[in-house]
């Protein structure tokens, strides 16, 4: 049987080994025992160093005996020092295996699960999946498009209101007013039995520029325009 076997209290050939964590509580119940003895070491050397100086010049033949105790006081001080610094790297050596061995359990413990995870699943099921769910937001998107756009009549509405309003606006420039005096005149005129004519004119009126003419006969057709969009 190996040292560390004795030490551990390991079997023989076909006996279990220690498990990482009763191998630790070792080393450190063994880093304590020592840590004792150098306590009770350098209270040796005290006090043989203490003996020595005592019978220096009574008695030579006790101090010298006293400083010889003391010398092996110090090398087993000395060797336990190596041993203790021995049995700390290895229980850090210890307990970094066994961090590993904790890590990698339970590493492999979720790679498991992910696999347990991913056994009923398909690539392609999940792209199936994922372009059904595309086309039913498309589909939901054009569902409210459509439910937010104006009823028909009110766009034909507003259409001739803007056509009457350009027609106005046409207007009121070729009498030289605005398009507010004309709007205002147009509401405040009343039946047409009460209105004012003026007469017809006898007199042959006199002829146009070319241009004039143009400029008419664009006008009539803006009007007529908008009289047929009405």
């Amino acid at each position: 049987m190996s040292v560390f076997g004795k030490l551990f209290g390991g079997g023989g050939k076909g006996g279990k080994g220690p498990s990482p964590q009763d191998a630790i509580q070792k080393l450190r119940d063994t880093e304590q025992m020592l840590a004792k003895k150098q306590d009770f070491l350098e209270k040796k050397i005290d006090q043989e160093l203490i003996t020595a100086k005592k019978n220096g010049t009574k008695n030579k033949r006790a101090a010298l005996q006293a400083l010889k105790r003391k010398k092996r006081y110090e090398n087993q001080l000395t060797q336990i020092d190596g041993t203790l610094s021995t049995i700390e790297f290895q229980r850090e050596a210890l307990e970094n295996a066994n961090t590993n061995t904790e890590v990698l359990k339970n590493m492999g413990f979720a790679a498991k699960a992910m696999k347990a995870a991913h056994e009923n699943m398909d690539i392609d099921k999940v792209d199936d999946l994922m372009q059904d769910i595309t086309e039913q937001q498309e589909l939901a998107q054009e569902i409210s498009d459509a439910i937010s756009k104006p009823v028909g009549f009110g766009e034909e509405f507003d259409e001739v209101g803007d056509n009457v309003r350009c027609t106005l606006f046409f207007i009121s420039q070729r009498l030289g007013c605005s398009y507010q005096e004309l709007d205002k005149n147009l509401l405040e005129i009343g039946g047409t039995e009460d209105a004012h004519l003026p007469n017809v004119p006898s007199t042959s009126l006199p002829s146009r520029p070319a241009k004039e003419d143009e400029d008419e006969d664009e006008m009539d057709n803006l009007q007529r325009w908008a009289m047929e969009a009405i």
